[in-house]
């Protein structure tokens, strides 16, 4: 049993094959996947998909390479969308200084909106986060102060700083296919030293493909790597790993019902 915990299923590079992607996630003891947000504006799509599968949640948000196309955006269109049975959680969100593809200010108050539909809903925050870690703790920080909010730091691949302030707060931290990249030495030391019941494993797909499938497009069963260096750096029976992750999942995101993995 394995979950990919942060996919999108919707976009463009699935079209052509996304049955067989399917039968090949379930082939590889894929049971459920997480479809994360990026628009709000596609949330649509999104929900198509999970109403067809139910094996297939999703998340409502705005991305940081987003912001810029939702500068009024509040926490009540989140909470409103949130309604929805297979709505889990809040996001992805959170802060992009690398590509910078949103001016930071609007960055920081669509991300703040976020985290309050976050907690008003009690849905947990899906975070994205590149470049901006200060930033990202300050906010996260000052938020939790005045409302305490589950979450998670999805695609984890930065500092330990964060990961330590993720994990004092309680959130959950996601290992994707780059801690299988040759250059990622360092990260892996950090993810050996995650608590198991803080961790979660994800494709980020169509992105970063894990070794030995590195350049191709990701998919929901590549997860089946990323989750095999894991158990490899926590040195613990894959079986166990998968169980453990999937468990994490479950707790983290209550809304979702673990009884629609078995239907496919």
């Amino acid at each position: 049993m394995l979950i990919d915990s942060h996919c999108h299923l919707d976009f463009n590079d699935f079209e052509e094959d996304f049955e067989d992607i399917l039968a090949r996630a379930r082939e590889n003891g894929v049971t459920a996947m997480l479809n994360a947000g990026n628009n709000i504006g596609e949330l649509d799509n999104q929900l198509k998909i999970s109403e067809k599968y139910p094996f297939i949640y999703t998340a409502v948000g705005v991305h940081p390479h987003n912001a810029a196309e939702y500068p009024n955006v509040k926490a009540e269109d989140f909470i409103e969308k949130s309604a929805h049975k297979k709505i889990v959680g809040i996001g992805e969100c959170g802060l992009d200084y690398y590509y910078d593809y949103s001016p930071k200010d609007i960055q920081q108050k669509v991300f703040i909106e976020q985290i309050k539909a976050a907690q008003q809903t009690g849905l947990p925050l899906i975070i994205h986060t590149r470049d901006a870690d200060d930033d990202t703790i300050s906010i996260l920080g000052d938020c939790y102060k005045k409302t305490p909010f589950a979450g998670e730091i999805h695609c984890f691949s930065t500092s330990k700083k964060l990961a330590d302030f993720a994990l004092s707060i309680g959130f959950y931290i996601s290992a994707s296919g780059i801690i299988t990249f040759n250059r990622s030495a360092e990260l892996r030391e950090i993810f050996r030293e995650i608590p198991l019941d803080r961790l979660l494993v994800e494709t980020d797909s169509p992105f970063l493909a894990p070794i030995p499938l590195r350049g191709r497009r990701n998919e929901p069963s590549f997860v089946v790597h990323t989750a095999e260096k894991l158990a490899q750096l926590k040195d613990i029976p894959f079986e166990k790993l998968a169980q453990i992750t999937s468990d994490n999942f479950y707790r983290l995101f209550r809304k979702a019902s673990d009884k629609g993995r078995y239907e496919y």
